[in-house]
């Protein structure tokens, strides 16, 4: 079954809409509203990828943050070095 949709309305630059009409033309998708979603969803996709990215950086400079991996890392040595063991 097919996902709903719902109508939105945008202000695009004119040479931006000729370069969707050229596009869909060409077949690159089955209509505007298919490949405008389509580039949307790949920039949210960026959007969210950039984001964890930030995160995790800011996360390498708190210390809090860094001691619990430390304590992690410690917790899990030992079962680490067993199962190296046993993959030998």
């Amino acid at each position: 079954m097919r996902e709903k949709t719902k109508k939105a309305t945008f202000n695009l630059h004119p040479g931006i809409l000729i370069e969707l009409d050229e596009a869909v033309s060409r077949g690159a998708a089955p209509s505007k509203n298919a490949l405008v979603e389509r580039a949307l969803a790949r920039e949210l996709k960026e959007l969210r990828k950039q984001d964890r990215r930030l995160q995790w950086e800011q996360a390498a400079r708190d210390p809090l943050f860094l001691r619990d991996v430390e304590e992690v890392e410690k917790a899990f040595q030992t079962a680490d070095a067993e199962t190296a063991r046993g993959i030998r």
